[in-house]
């Protein structure tokens, strides 16, 4: 037979293992949340720059800018902050590794594959979408 002592701290454990196991199952969801909102808001951001880019060099008899910092400049501005300045945003990088008079290639990657999104986006010189899995990069 179990004292009163015993029990007390047999009952602690169970409750502890029971809230330890709910706690789990929450963190997981809240991440996934995390990852979908994330992932929504970078697919917008890069479909954004893009669009961006592409009304510039339509403006611009076809020549694109040498720094996205240019699209925030104009009266009206093509968009309304540097993004790959600002980075990281909402668990997402934004670089344009190649920006210049004659094309573009723009990604948003996620801070941490896995955990601050699953995704990489590229848009390309004309508008073109690419989305792969961040963990077949790694």
């Amino acid at each position: 037979m179990m004292n009163k002592r015993a029990k007390s701290f047999v009952t602690i454990m169970i409750v502890t293992a029971i809230t330890a196991l709910v706690l789990r199952v929450v963190v997981k969801q809240v991440i996934k949340v995390s990852i979908a909102q994330n992932e929504s808001d970078a697919s917008a951001t890069i479909r954004l720059i893009s669009a961006s880019l592409e009304n510039y060099a339509k403006d611009n008899r076809g020549v694109y800018p040498a720094k996205l910092s240019a699209l925030t400049k104009n009266k009206p501005p093509y968009l309304d902050k540097d993004y790959s300045g600002l980075s990281p945003l909402k668990g997402y990088n934004y670089d344009c590794p190649r920006l210049d008079s004659s094309g573009y290639s723009c990604s948003a990657s996620p801070v941490s594959c896995g955990l601050t999104g699953k995704m990489i986006y590229t848009v390309i010189t004309g508008g073109s979408l690419i989305s792969e899995e961040c963990s077949k990069k790694e």
